[in-house]
């Protein structure tokens, strides 16, 4: 396993050039945004213990930012597992292996950091397990989306069975899964597997956007929409009310909830619009 550097991530007003996590991840800070970078592209960014390793590190200890913006180099985020390390694995390391990505992929989901992916060319296999690891998706144009590992003998091992199905139902992944089936990104924007599709080249663009958006909010309101949201969904409906109620609490005794309350009643503050 790859340390991470924490030392030159806590303060990235401190550090804004690029910091190497490991041979193929990248970190860099713009403000109060952080851009986690795959960088793989000869492999279509495939997943490598080392890289997987590394990001379960990297969101162990995150640096000190309001928001993520997850990105790849290259035509493709991510290709998935890289299927070359598979060949000497027997069952006891390969159930190791599995839950070594639910553990890398868990502590993404259940970062207090919200997380924006930025998607194009290629989201397939372990890719899209990464992809739905995010908060929020953003797809380009070149997009598509694909569960191969039924046609190749495999079944998924680093948390598409439990995520994907939550996004856009059991149905449509087993259509996936066994008939090799592949969404592009107007239907994965249709069915909810992504929230946002914009063109070729634009993701980054549109990442930065809702990253600002997100970095705005109350950090107070950020960590109840990442942990407390969540639980709340999973749990039972009483105890998501008491949930709901406790967190709701909380939120609005901040000092940042009521500066942005005065902001608002006072007409200063941002507004829904159409």
């Amino acid at each position: 396993m790859t340390d991470l550097p924490t030392s030159h991530l806590t303060d990235v007003s401190a550090q804004p050039t690029t910091v190497d996590i490991s041979d193929t991840l990248h970190f860099s800070a713009e403000g109060n945004i952080g851009i986690l970078t795959l960088d793989r592209p000869a492999k279509r960014n495939a997943l490598d213990d080392a890289t997987v390793a590394s990001l379960g590190e990297f969101f162990r200890t995150p640096p000190e930012v309001s928001a993520i913006i997850l990105n790849s180099t290259g035509d493709h985020f991510c290709a998935g597992l890289d299927l070359a390390e598979m060949a000497e694995r027997d069952a006891v390391a390969g159930l190791h292996h599995s839950r070594g990505w639910h553990t890398t992929m868990n502590r993404i989901t259940e970062s207090q950091i919200p997380v924006v992916a930025v998607l194009q060319g290629g989201v397939i296999g372990g890719g899209l397990e990464l992809a739905t690891a995010a908060h929020l998706r953003v797809a380009e144009e070149t997009a598509y989306f694909a569960l191969p590992e039924g046609k190749r003998g495999l079944f998924v091992g680093g948390g598409a069975s439990v995520r994907v199905p939550r996004l856009i139902g059991l149905s449509r992944v087993q259509d996936m899964m066994l008939t090799g089936r592949r969404f592009d990104a107007v239907e994965a924007e249709a069915i909810g597997l992504v929230n946002y599709r914009v063109d070729a080249g634009g993701g980054m663009a549109k990442a930065r956007e809702l990253a600002a958006s997100i970095a705005s909010n109350s950090p107070v309101t950020n960590y109840a929409i990442t942990q407390a949201l969540p639980r709340i969904v999973e749990s039972g409906r009483d105890e998501g009310y008491m949930m709901e109620s406790l967190m709701a609490t909380v939120a609005q005794s901040s000092t940042e909830a009521k500066d942005l309350m005065h902001a608002f009643l006072d007409g200063s503050g941002p507004k829904v619009t159409k």
